[in-house]
């Protein structure tokens, strides 16, 4: 999965169009969506370091911000976590508060459809932003033309065709339901490097696609 990490000579401009992006966002929502986007932007703008992709904030610190009670506070980062949009990075021990970090990527995936508002020069210049690099010596799986499959992995690849077509017509296309037991599906993938890439690089697609799918899949595993 590609990070966009906004450094460099560009970086201000791609802070912006993060934000930008989680703004126009926020606003073609209902208000509680408008209210959970502002409180991370809140976070973003006063104790998120871009350059480390670091979040380090404590429950009671968050609470003082946002003018709300911890309870709160846990159930909006809970929310979060669950969008895939803040991950942990680092479990906080002995009186440490935990290191978090931003997913870029799904915030940009999810935010996508509102980037028309924006205007189409935004849409072309994060278009060519969020585009993965195509792996060395890999040629793209034609797309598949059969109809939407049955079962919890049906509804994750329509989930993750809509997100982004070449990408699942190049990784996810090719992945066939090996079963489910315990809550975890299988996937069996073509090669095993096929499988490597995708469990180093989609990963996190494929455990969020999952976690949206509305089923009672709750992990999964690739088989070679």
């Amino acid at each position: 999965m590609q990070v966009i990490k906004p450094v460099g000579r560009e970086a201000a401009a791609r802070k912006y169009d993060i934000l930008s992006a989680l703004l126009a966002h926020g606003l073609a929502g209902d208000q509680n969506l408008q209210r959970l986007v502002l409180r991370l932007i809140s976070l973003i703008t006063t104790r998120y370091n871009w350059q480390r992709n670091d979040l380090s904030i404590g429950q009671k610190e968050i609470a003082r911000l946002w003018c709300v009670d911890e309870r709160t506070v846990k159930r909006d980062m809970a929310r979060l976590r669950a969008l895939g949009w803040i991950t942990v990075k680092r479990q906080g021990a002995r009186g440490r508060v935990s290191v978090l970090a931003l997913d870029l990527d799904r915030i940009l995936l999810d935010t996508r459809p509102a980037w028309t508002n924006i205007g189409s020069d935004y849409v072309t210049r994060m278009s060519g932003q969020t585009d993965p690099e195509p792996a060395a010596n890999v040629v793209p799986f034609r797309r598949s033309e059969s109809e939407d499959m049955p079962g919890a992995w049906g509804t994750m690849r329509a989930m993750l065709r809509a997100e982004d077509q070449a990408l699942f017509d190049a990784w996810f296309a090719p992945l066939t339901d090996a079963g489910q037991e315990h809550g975890i599906l299988h996937l069996a993938a073509p090669s095993r490097f096929h499988a490597t890439y995708v469990r180093t690089h989609l990963m996190g697609r494929l455990t969020i696609a999952a976690r949206r799918s509305g089923t009672d899949v709750q992990a999964v595993r690739l088989i070679p």
